[in-house]
């Protein structure tokens, strides 16, 4: 045979492997960094029976940067962590493994290294009695695969919570599968932002992860925190207190009871634990962020107090906070360029400090993140709106951006803003103006998307009439 076509038989055999190379995990380079960061915090921090997938990630990670010898040591690491975790079944567990390992030395141009783990994958393929040479379909390594999408960011959520889903209709009762679906599902449910939060779907799912995983403090933390969003407080601060007396992944612990006391007003408690879990991840990007949050909530806090117009001695401390929340959020965004909410909340500082050239250039930034996934993007524009129709005095450019919000179809609570944002503006274009078409026929729309079909039948009519009646008038299709 010769050697391009014993290549292309590799090739075609690493394609049908079940590993970090087939998952199509979609990273840009600038991504990377932030994830090989979060990668070794939750190899350091975080107390699980289940290492060894971890570092299999830390190899993939690695070798997006070039570094494939260090990526073969986390492999090593992998295997030797998969034998003691997983003893009665490490072949089936390790298919991952040799699988990033048969990918890596084709990339290096090793081709008989690569060939020995397609070898040793399409062993086991024959051992378990898979239809296919170089994979096996099993709610392990729907697993496996899920933990890695999780890692990656949350435009692969839905995709993690599809990979839990499977390894459960297998294994109901399998307490990792539990806990990655149930994280999965909380995660997805703060991401998407829901309307209804009393309507939380990951509630039970995260009750029958503490249920097999009675000692994770983890999950018990993420619990507290739903909790708390369904208007149970005092029932989530009991799992808060009791994730907290664990020694158990500290430094996550402290993080969550810090969003946890932040959202129920206690910002200086708040900071006392993001203070505790800095000193163990000094350039964790979402700690930063969180203080950054702390000290935002209590520059609103003051100004509420003082009326909006805080004097004096208020106005020295409003002043003073913002500075420091400006530098957590841009300490965050150093570290994780690609921290489309946190450059939202350093536009939101430079705002209040007055600064409206480094705000816009924080939302420009903001705007330019290639991965920012929809709805981060949706509330971003949202906010933007806000920005050009209050600070720059520009009701135009405003519209537009809730435009743009609105068109991203998530049934989110700042879509319902944006809409609201958006005929509020409308409305006082066309009292000025009543012959102004665009705003006609942007209530048209907005009664359409809010199921006021006559309403929305009527300005669209009132569009077309002024619009025959004025025929350099165009109706806007939005």
């Amino acid at each position: 045979m010769s050697k391009n076509a014993d290549e292309d038989k590799i090739k075609d055999g690493l394609d049908q492997l079940r590993c970090h190379f087939t998952w199509k995990l979609l990273l840009e380079d600038i991504e990377v960094p932030d994830l090989e960061n979060r990668v070794f915090d939750e190899i350091q921090f975080l107390d699980t029976k289940y290492k060894g997938g971890i570092h299999n990630l830390l190899a993939y990670v690695k070798h997006l940067k070039g570094q494939n010898e260090e990526a073969l040591e986390s492999l090593k690491e992998a295997e030797d962590l998969i034998q003691q975790e997983h003893a009665n079944q490490s072949d089936l567990r390790n298919l991952v493994t040799w699988g990033n390992y048969a990918w890596l030395y084709y990339h290096m141009g090793q081709l008989e290294d690569a060939k020995i783990y397609l070898q040793k994958v399409e062993y086991t393929c024959k051992k378990f009695a898979s239809p296919y040479c170089y994979r096996v379909e099993c709610p392990e390594l729907d697993c496996e695969e899920g933990w890695a999408l999780l890692k990656c960011g949350g435009k692969h959520y839905e995709r993690a919570k599809v990979c839990f889903e499977k390894a459960l209709e297998v294994d109901p009762e399998n307490p990792e599968f539990s806990a990655g679906y149930a994280i999965t599902t909380h995660r997805l449910e703060y991401f998407n932002r829901a309307i209804q939060i009393s309507e939380a779907f990951c509630l039970q799912p995260l009750k029958k992860a503490i249920r097999l995983n009675p000692e994770d403090a983890y999950i018990k933390a993420l619990l507290a925190l739903k909790l708390q969003d369904v208007k149970e407080e005092a029932e989530g601060e009991k799992y808060i207190e009791e994730a907290l007396t664990s020694r158990s992944s500290q430094t996550y612990i402290f993080r969550y009871a810090a969003k946890f006391y932040r959202r129920k007003g206690s910002v200086d408690k708040a900071l006392q634990f993001l203070k505790m879990a800095l000193e163990a991840t000094p350039d964790s990007a979402v700690l930063h962020h969180q203080v950054g949050l702390c000290y935002r909530a209590q520059v609103f806090h003051i100004k509420k107090a003082a009326g909006g117009h805080p004097r004096g001695q208020a106005r020295a401390t409003v002043d003073r906070i913002t500075r420091l929340a400006m530098s957590h959020f841009e300490f965050a965004v150093e570290q994780k360029p690609t921290f489309g909410i946190a450059f939202r909340h350093l536009a939101d500082m430079y705002t209040e400090a007055g600064d409206y050239r480094k705000a816009e250039d924080a939302y420009q930034k903001a705007l330019s993140i290639k991965s920012l996934e929809e709805e981060n993007l949706q509330e971003i524009y949202f906010y933007y709106g806000q920005f050009q129709e209050f600070q720059k005095k520009s009701q135009v450019d405003a519209m537009i951006y809730y435009l743009k919000s609105i068109k991203i179809e998530k049934p989110t609570y700042i879509r319902e803003r944006s809409l609201s944002s958006l005929e509020k503006l409308a409305l006082k274009k066309l009292h000025l103006n009543a012959l102004d078409v665009e705003s006609l026929s942007i209530l048209g729309l907005i009664y359409k998307l809010k199921g006021k079909m006559n309403k929305a039948l009527e300005y669209y009519e009132r569009a077309l009439r002024m619009a025959a009646d004025f025929p350099n008038c165009a109706v806007y299709d939005y």
